[in-house]
């Protein structure tokens, strides 16, 4: 494997990436040498074939070296860097040091923070590892008392993690993995200054990963004090839908959604339908409106016990079960024929996540429908997919007063205000740890370049020069013992 770092031309950093793409495209998971219990889990959720992104990526963490990945959210990184800690975690069996954690994963918001997290747990449910989760919203005694013994793997918004270091609550000092997820949004939330803090506070010798999707100038150059001779890895996200999908919205009154799904499943010529929900909970609320009202259903989700799910796709595979109702965690599994109908019960407030939605029926030449309701305060996330796929979207309205709705606010659309996950009921935070930024620390943002493989070209270009001192440049060899 070529070693690609700063002083390596554009081009060749293409190239590198375009030759690890094709030799990696059609291997499977076992090919990289994961813990046979992780590639038991990974069989367990019917995966196969990685996504680009995990198959340039996994090989680099597992080899020791740090990492800048350039892609979407959407496109598989989560899998890209939590598999490949996993299995160097399993490697190197020891019980983590009380109020200590030996892999640390950085995310903008609480919603993609419980995300991780789920996946982590999902990848790793046959390894005897810790984890835990640390965000604001919420009370932290729960995040406190889950660190005391300390753990392997612990998933955290910036400021409710330094609250926990404020307070005593964690240590820092042995980290021995660490990833900064979505670092471009990072800079938009105004938590730069807090990664900085956060990063400061690491041991020198560790393994470093920073995924973004664009690169602007402030976040290449905490690349370059992060990370130590780091490998790019560049993937162009999926930003197209198939012509033989048919795709429809619907404008509804959220009140009336339930109603709205029973109808189109009574009028639809469905083979299979599946349905999307933002959450578990929500999923398991449409499950059991579907049944009330006579429409036989499943669900799937990180609640459900592993024989529930596996029970669940079998009956849905072989057709005994039409609708299957599904988060987005759980659904990342499904690969089953005869798909005719996609559901979004509720449309996602991040367009790739869309059109991977989607992408599961129209298969194999078959022809599909993707059906999409849409309330008020979800028509950005339309506007957002619509601009992702590049046309607009045939769309009926069936709200009671359409005249009467108002835009959607910021609050629901990845603004620093973004709501808490579902499953996590807000309390009185004991500090002001949270994925929202405070004013003081919002200024006008860099203008961000190209995401995808046009931004290697901007790294390379624009990163500064390394700061000599080790602290700076961070140490990326193997992890202590590994």
């Amino acid at each position: 494997m070529s070693r690609t770092s700063s002083e390596v031309r554009p081009g060749a950093c293409r190239g590198r990436a375009d030759a690890h793409s094709k030799a990696h495209s059609l291997t499977s998971f076992h090919d990289f040498g994961l813990n046979e219990a992780i590639t038991r889990a990974l069989a367990q959720e019917n995966y196969a074939t990685p996504t680009p992104i995990q198959a340039q990526t996994i090989p680099i963490i597992l080899s020791g070296r740090d990492l800048i990945g350039i892609a979407q959210t959407g496109t598989g990184k989560t899998a890209a860097f939590a598999l490949p800690i996993l299995h160097r975690l399993s490697a190197n069996p020891r019980q983590p040091e009380r109020k200590c954690c030996r892999a640390l994963v950085l995310s903008p918001t609480r919603e993609l923070s419980a995300q991780i997290l789920d996946s982590f747990r999902v990848y790793g449910r046959h390894l005897p590892l810790a984890s835990a989760l640390a965000i604001g919203g919420v009370s932290m005694g729960g995040q406190v008392r889950a660190l005391l013994k300390g753990v392997d793997v612990l998933v955290a918004t910036p400021g409710r993690l330094l609250d926990l270091v404020h307070s005593n609550a964690l240590r820092l000092g042995q980290v021995e993995f660490f990833v900064l997820d979505e670092a471009d949004r990072m800079l938009d939330m105004g938590f730069i200054q807090d990664v900085r803090k956060i990063v400061a506070k690491l041991p020198v010798r560790r393994h470093t990963a920073l995924f973004s999707a664009t690169m602007p100038r402030v976040i290449a150059e905490l690349a370059s004090h992060m990370l130590r001779d780091p490998v790019t890895v560049a993937v162009t996200p999926v930003a197209s839908t198939v012509e033989r999908l048919e795709q429809r919205v619907i404008h509804v009154d959220r009140a009336a959604k339930p109603g709205v799904l029973v109808d189109v499943l009574n009028q639809e010529a469905i083979d299979r339908a599946l349905i999307f929900t933002r959450t578990k909970h929500g999923a398991d609320k449409v499950a059991r409106g579907l049944i009330k009202a006579g429409v036989a259903a499943g669900v799937i989700h990180g609640n459900k016990s592993q024989g529930q799910r596996e029970r669940a796709l079998a009956d849905f595979r072989k057709g005994q079960l039409k609708t299957l109702v599904a988060t987005d965690i759980a659904a990342r599994g499904i690969d089953v024929d005869g798909i005719s109908h996609v559901v979004n019960f509720d449309l996602p407030n991040i367009p790739e996540t869309y059109v991977h939605r989607i992408g599961r029926t129209a298969r194999a030449g078959a022809a599909g429908v993707a059906i999409s309701l849409c309330d008020a305060e979800e028509v950005s996330f339309l506007r957002g997919i619509e601009k992702l796929i590049r046309k607009s979207i045939p769309a009926t309205d069936r709200r009671a007063n359409p005249g009467r709705i108002k835009p959607p606010s910021a609050a629901r659309h990845g603004s620093r205000h973004s709501a808490p996950p579902s499953s996590f009921k807000p309390r009185q935070s004991h500090g002001g740890g949270d994925d929202v930024a405070p004013a003081d620390r919002r200024r006008d943002r860099p203008k961000q370049a190209p995401g995808g493989i046009a931004a290697v070209a901007f790294l390379q270009r624009n990163a500064p020069r390394r700061d000599a001192s080790p602290r700076a440049m961070g140490w990326s060899g193997q992890a202590k013992g590994s």
